[in-house]
């Protein structure tokens, strides 16, 4: 198998992490979701719960929220894997109050030299209205920032609504 970085954006409810499996469930490898979603309410374990079921039991799930490329580093030399989402993953620094740009560069770092199939989903947050509150205008420049460096560094990079895909960069 031949390394592929794919990127999955879409807004939310768009139809974006099913596209995203879509790509991978047709692989003979078994995949790995690396699920960086903190569970802290029901309306998330049922989200969680759907996307698992959809999924089926022949994915592996790793759970980090916050240090992505450290599960990258420990998975099997040639795996396929599904990162979702980059949304929450960054508001996991952020509610941490870790050093972002350091992460996104130690994850930059580890992409490049891995020999992993990782397909990324992320949300692009960038097609509302500008926000009053100073800290929703800094998530939504650091996400922008974040889409920018991962789609740069991808292979093929997909945008979806509605559940449509249109592919940006590369594609099938």
């Amino acid at each position: 198998m031949t390394k592929l970085t794919t990127m999955v954006l879409g807004g939310i409810n768009s139809g974006k992490s099913a596209f995203a499996e879509s790509l991978i469930t047709n692989q003979t490898t078994t995949p790995y979701y690396v699920a960086t979603s903190v569970v802290l309410d029901k309306e998330t374990r049922d989200k969680v719960e759907t996307h698992q079921t959809v999924r089926g039991p022949n994915w592996h799930t790793i759970e980090e929220p916050v240090d992505l490329a450290a599960a990258l580093e420990q998975l099997p030399t040639g795996s396929v894997v599904l990162v979702d989402c980059l949304t929450m993953w960054l508001n996991n620094l952020l509610y941490h109050e870790l050093d972002v740009d350091g992460y996104t560069q130690n994850l930059l770092e580890t992409v490049a030299r891995s020999d992993l199939d990782i397909t990324f989903v992320s949300n692009e947050v960038g097609l509302g209205g500008i926000s009053e509150n100073a800290l929703t205008r800094k998530f939504a420049r650091l996400q922008g920032t974040l889409n920018q460096k991962i789609a740069e560094q991808s292979d093929r990079v997909a945008f979806v609504a509605a559940g449509l895909p249109m592919w940006l960069k590369g594609g099938i």
